[in-house]
């Protein structure tokens, strides 16, 4: 299978209900991570790195932000005459059904009919992770699968958003799916990535519609198991679901390990995203770094531990922060402290201030916010 023969759907605002912290004047494919990147450009980029030049991102509400990180898709190669990357806003008057990926498959049928691609590949925005998706076609054709669901085997993490379990058989067909189950051994669970037949989706998509059937893991897989063959493709390498404040801080947080750092970002496998020059970061006498990522355009003038700083941020003399997640440009002032903090875009933190959170319940700073 060619890679040009396959078309990339990416949803940009599923679970946006569960992190409206970050979400409120962005969607998820948006949110920051890393430093430099936006949870888009994973998928984006296993797309592209895998021969695909077409990929359709679908999008809902607040997606100015995106529209302006994607561009044109000149970062991903995607800048084309023909093919290329198509931003796909909502076709309002068809359904109301609130973040269904359904309704929103049912509102680009016309997208997906004028495609001439043979296979599709759908994936959420929300999972961060570096796959080769030609392992996956390969598989898929193997097993002459109708659709083939991409899962991990282990322990389900406690912070994952509707998880879904398979029941796999030794030919690695899925027998049974349970969606939510309460388990606390090893299983298989679902990491929302899959690829069917493009006529295949636009058929089960129609299907649902007309049964006013909206719930994609449950009407749309569960219940097509006996209809279809369907079959499991097992990723083993690093992968995180952001669905929520907590699973972001250690997304961020778990970069600080050079076994992540060096799975996620493959030198073979990039991962791309919008190019802003800056200054390099500059370190004051007295500073102190340890343990942490610091983007291009920071000046630090304070301790910093273990924390992801993105560009154009400044941290003051006589300050420290540690386990922290700061955005791009925001300034901290001087003799403050700060521990397991989150702060969004352009914030500022005066002098003399203390915020301390924890671990498990990192204080967040909305954007523009002023300490």
């Amino acid at each position: 299978m060619r890679g040009n023969n396959v078309l990339g759907l990416i949803f940009s605002n599923v679970h946006e209900e569960r992190m409206r912290e970050l979400t409120e004047k962005r969607t998820m494919g948006s949110v920051p991570f890393g430093g430099r990147y936006r949870l888009i450009d994973f998928p984006l980029s296993n797309m592209v790195n895998s021969g695909i030049n077409k990929v359709g991102v679908i999008t809902k509400s607040n997606y100015q932000s995106l529209m302006d990180h994607l561009g044109s898709g000149k970062a991903w190669d995607l800048s084309r005459k023909r093919e290329g990357l198509f931003i796909l806003p909502p076709f309002s008057g068809e359904c109301s059904v609130t973040n269904s990926r359904i309704e929103s498959l049912s509102s680009i049928n016309t997208f997906l009919a004028n495609s001439r691609e043979e296979y599709v590949i759908v994936s959420d925005s929300d999972v961060i992770c570096n796959i080769d998706f030609t392992d996956v076609m390969s598989s898929h054709i193997r097993h002459n699968a109708d659709i083939t669901v991409i899962y991990r085997s282990g322990k389900l993490p406690e912070k994952i958003c509707d998880p879904t379990v398979y029941t796999i058989d030794p030919d690695n067909r899925v027998r049974d799916m349970l969606i939510n189950p309460r388990t606390d051994g090893e299983c298989n669970y679902g990491l929302s990535m899959l690829l069917m037949k493009r006529e295949a989706l636009i058929k089960i998509v129609a299907d649902c519609v007309s049964r006013n059937l909206y719930n994609f893991k449950r009407d749309f897989l569960q219940r097509n198991i006996a209809n279809y063959r369907i079959f499991a493709y097992e990723f083993r390498g690093f992968t995180q679901t952001v669905c929520s404040m907590n699973s972001y801080f250690e997304a961020n947080m778990s970069l600080m390990l050079p076994k992540v750092r060096s799975e996620l970002f493959n030198a073979d496998r990039p991962i791309f995203t919008k190019v802003r020059d800056d200054m390099p970061a500059r370190y004051g006498l007295g500073s102190s770094v340890t343990n942490s990522l610091i983007a291009d355009g920071c000046v630090i003038e304070g301790t910093v531990e273990n924390c992801v700083l993105f560009r154009g941020v400044h941290v003051g003399k006589g300050t420290k922060i540690e386990n922290c997640v700061v955005m791009q440009d925001s300034v901290i002032g001087p003799n403050c402290r700060l521990s397991y903090v989150v702060m969004d875009k352009d914030v500022v933190i005066k002098n003399d201030r203390s915020l301390l959170g924890f671990q498990s319940y990192p204080v967040f700073i909305s954007k523009g916010s002023v300490v």
